[in-house]
């Protein structure tokens, strides 16, 4: 064993302040020399790019519903095993979940015994947050909040009224971040803005200046086991083609990747680049992202689409969720009523037009062969409602085992859906044995 500052950082609510925090902290402490393991809670595949680029590492997402409590624990030691300090970004409340706090962040930080740093939005208010972060403090015995740091704080004054919140409370305050219009995260219809992700530096300025970074470090020491990191086993040997883009296609879990190298050589290639992909890969995966916003891109790239769709018409075995699977659509219909032909191996069109957009939000669970399959859904494009969409193969829940309308296609050897798959704990080859 050995001690490692490691904690999780969660808010009341969305929109406290978490990412700014979470991105500061990771790249003041990579500044300053430290070796930064991030962790995201949830199925959220944007904010660990952010990570990502702070920390020059994966950032490996910790969802209790969709992974065992045991394989969470075990992710999270294998890629502790060297760092210095493990930051774990919260998502939504900290007791938020989708059965009260059945999958929430806090159940994440029990699993794995997390300290818990609470950023709290302080606009507005001053000593009534007395009251919100003692229920905080005592509501699970359980989840242990170390400190407070303080968003949204607009002068001096309003900074000692704080101090006495923390003070009556008798828990630390870590920092009084100002309030500031430059850190309003520009964001896009399904989440932050990935296509810049600029300012990290002066994010980590900041939390050096309002932010006890080092008492941070102090309070939050915990041991983490001295694990052997296993060796990769290329026995199975596949070539394995995965579609990816900084935007279009580029929705993976980081653990996914991993797994796909251990199992043969993993070539990338850009979809745009009309470039004709081999037809005797083992794998073809299409993960999500944007494509609906790289329409003219993708048609021109008229030799890639040829290429993929001979492949899945020759029985190759393909991965396609969300974006990837709008990849394989008939086309997309946008908001000018252009249309963008798309590969064209499944019967239906997506619209992105302002009229039907619709959220789909959540987990999705189905039984497969005796094993549960899981995922999460997000998404605003929707089939055309005068397009026929063939019937899923599988009887499709969510996380609170209610009947969902979303689809699981099956055509040859392609896996198709809007769901996002999450296979790191499953395996990835089981998916296609008939």
């Amino acid at each position: 064993m050995r001690n490692v500052s490691q904690f999780l950082i969660a808010a009341p609510a969305s929109g406290t302040g978490k990412t700014t925090v979470s991105r500061g902290l990771m790249a003041l402490l990579v500044r300053n020399g430290y070796l930064v393991q991030p962790y995201k809670c949830g199925p959220d595949y944007i904010d660990t790019k952010f990570h990502e680029r702070v920390c020059k590492r994966p950032s490996y997402n910790l969802d209790s519903f969709m992974l065992s409590e045991n394989h969470i624990i075990d992710l999270y030691n294998l890629h502790a095993h060297d760092a210095d300090v493990c930051v774990v970004e919260g998502m939504m409340g900290l007791f938020d979940g989708y059965d009260r706090d059945r999958g929430s962040c806090s159940e994440v930080a029990r699993i794995l015994q997390l300290p818990v740093i609470l950023v709290v939005n302080a606009q507005s208010a001053a000593y009534s947050l007395t009251a919100l972060i003692s229920g905080f403090l005592h509501f699970k015995r359980d989840v242990k909040i170390v400190g407070v740091i303080f968003n949204n704080v607009s002068s001096q004054k309003h900074k000692q009224m704080l101090w006495n919140v923390c003070e009556d409370l008798h828990v630390p305050c870590f920092g009084y971040i100002p309030k500031r219009q430059e850190l309003m995260q520009q964001s896009r219809y399904l989440g932050l803005d990935f296509s810049e992700m600029n300012g990290d530096d002066g994010l980590a300025d900041l939390i050096e200046e309002h932010v006890d970074w080092r008492g941070i470090l102090q309070a939050t020491q915990c041991e983490v086991p001295t694990i052997e990191v296993p060796k990769k086993n290329f026995q199975q040997n596949m070539k394995i083609w995965v579609a990816r883009n900084d935007d279009s296609f580029s929705f993976i879990y980081a653990e996914h990747l991993d797994l796909l190298y251990n199992m043969g050589n993993v070539t990338f290639f850009n979809p745009e680049d009309n470039q004709e992909i081999p037809g005797d890969i083992d794998i073809l995966y299409l993960p999500g992202g944007y494509p609906e916003k790289h329409g003219d891109a993708l048609v021109a790239a008229k030799t890639t689409r040829g290429s993929i769709k001979q492949f899945i018409e020759n029985g190759g075995k393909t991965l396609a969720e969300c974006g990837g699977m709008i990849y394989l659509s008939q086309g997309i219909v946008a908001d000018d009523d252009n249309y963008y032909p798309m590969v064209g191996v499944l019967p239906f069109k997506i619209s992105m037009r302002k009229q039907d957009r619709k959220l789909s939000l959540g987990y999705r669970v189905f039984d497969w062969k005796g094993k549960r399959c899981c995922g999460h859904e997000f998404h605003y494009t929707q089939f055309l409602p005068d397009e026929p969409v063939p019937p899923s193969e599988f009887k499709v829940f969510d996380a609170l085992n209610r009947p969902v309308i979303t689809p699981i296609f099956r055509y040859k050897n392609l896996i198709s859906s809007y769901t996002h798959l999450y296979w790191g704990e499953s395996g990835f080859v089981d998916l296609f044995e008939s």
